[in-house]
């Protein structure tokens, strides 16, 4: 369906209620949406195929040793951890401040917060030597650790996403049924939606139910990445014995969160078609709050890095080094300005908030926040306060092996296909709300005339 004149990604477009539920139902995947599931699957096969040899044959097939105790699956966790934050940003806090231009986004920030914890809690068991210990957390759980804080709030966090991502969703499962025979796909749809029969008492329920849950997970999100940060900050190590810790996680994971939710928007609305409700003025305000959150970001930054490398402590001397102008330096820098300084100063700009600039930075935000995970690990394990002496060249140094290398891409690429599988089966954008908005903004216009 073409944009009405005058009106397009540009202004408001006027669509009938069943133009709404026929552009916003599941599409059917062509020959390149099964390619790219193909791919996602054979990265996950063989990340499933080295985390057996792992099983197999142990930790020493990583590259991870006595100093490099954590690699890059925690990296992979922070990462997923960080990401994960964007369901509370868009979802809630837009929503609790009344914003209600980011209504087409909140279903691609919950699938993207609910893929990402998920996965933040796979790698996790992942980076255990013996996961079948697992249940010892439980059994001998110690409320003086930071990691049973972690557990709590990423069940609660992954609960409470859930409930955010499903209870909008039901309105939308019974306009799915409406008109097709219960067969196939649609058994599934009957069964999430079996209750719901659109009563005015249920929506009213389920209005109030989600500002609860909004409300409930702002607190929550906060904890999650402050207790991860934690998990580093009360670990004595150079580069990670910071008070900073806490806001300067938070502040990264709003930032690389929204640039997730900038490369999902571009590629949701370039292949389906849905430039009516993901339009140029929600990439120009997603753009600015990019930049807000850039800002905030690198004032954590300066704090983080800044005040030690001052003081050059001896202690933290190797680390900086060889973050400025070390090993790691190609990394950080990139990181910094290719993930952070560059997309800020293309997005300050209007013709850098359009659609493919916004995707292009999203994408250097994203790849950015993922290194910046690494050098938070890595660095401060090979530079203990105590100096290495009479240990194997191996300790020295930390390159994942090919088998951390699998089960890291396995993990991102699994949480690719929970997004790429929700998107072929439910829709992408909320088809209640979108078609409650239209009517609002039809009666505004009216009162008005």
């Amino acid at each position: 369906m073409k944009p009405l004149p005058g009106n397009g990604s540009h202004g408001k477009v006027h669509l009938t209620d069943e133009q709404i539920i026929s552009d916003l139902l599941p599409q059917k995947f062509g020959a390149r949406g099964f390619i790219w599931i193909a791919i996602l699957l054979v990265f996950c096969l063989v990340g499933v195929f080295a985390y057996y040899r792992q099983l197999r044959y142990g930790l020493i097939v990583t590259s991870m040793r006595d100093y490099a105790s954590w690699g890059i699956y925690i990296s992979n966790f922070v990462f997923f951890v960080a990401i994960s934050l964007v369901g509370s940003l868009i979802t809630a806090v837009l929503r609790l401040s009344g914003v209600h231009w980011a209504t087409p986004l909140t279903r691609i920030a919950e699938i993207i917060a609910v893929a990402a914890i998920t996965f933040a809690a796979i790698i996790i068991i992942v980076d255990m030597g013996r996961p079948e210990r697992f249940y010892n957390l439980f059994i001998y759980g110690r409320l003086q650790s930071p990691i049973i804080w972690d557990v709590t709030v990423i069940t609660t966090y992954f609960f409470i996403s859930l409930l955010l991502l499903y209870i909008p969703l039901m309105p939308d499962l019974k306009i799915m049924l409406n008109g097709h025979e219960k067969k196939g796909i649609y058994k599934l749809y009957s069964f999430l939606g079996s209750f719901w029969k659109g009563t005015h008492l249920q929506f009213r329920i389920s209005k109030k139910a989600v500002n609860i849950l909004c409300i409930a997970i702002v607190p929550v999100a906060f904890s999650i990445h402050t207790v991860t940060s934690w998990l580093f900050a009360t670990t004595y190590r150079p580069g990670w014995d910071s008070t900073n810790f806490g806001a300067y996680f938070i502040s990264g994971a709003f930032l690389v969160g929204s640039g997730a939710v900038c490369v999902a928007m571009y590629i949701f609305r370039r292949y389906y078609k849905l430039e009516n409700y993901i339009t140029q003025e929600h990439f120009d305000k997603m753009g600015k709050i990019v930049v807000m959150l850039g800002c905030l970001y690198l004032y954590f930054n300066v704090n983080e890095y800044l005040i030690p490398a001052f003081k050059m402590k001896k202690s933290e001397e190797g680390f900086l080094n060889g973050l400025f102008v070390g090993e790691f330096a190609p990394v950080f820098w990139s990181a910094i300005f290719g993930g952070m300084i560059i997309p800020m100063i293309v997005l300050l700009f209007k013709r850098g908030r359009q659609p493919l600039p916004m995707f292009i930075c999203g994408i250097m935000i994203v790849i950015g926040a993922w290194f910046k995970r690494y050098l938070i690990v890595t660095p401060t394990l090979l530079h203990p306060f105590l100096p290495m002496h009479n240990v194997p060249a191996s300790y020295k140094h930390y390159f994942p092996s090919w088998e951390e290398w699998a089960i890291a891409f396995g993990s991102l690429s699994g949480a690719l296909l929970v997004i790429t599988i929700f998107a072929m089966i439910f829709p992408i954008i909320p088809i209640q709300e979108t078609l409650v908005e239209q009517h609002e903004k039809e009666l505004h216009e009216k009162a008005h005339h």
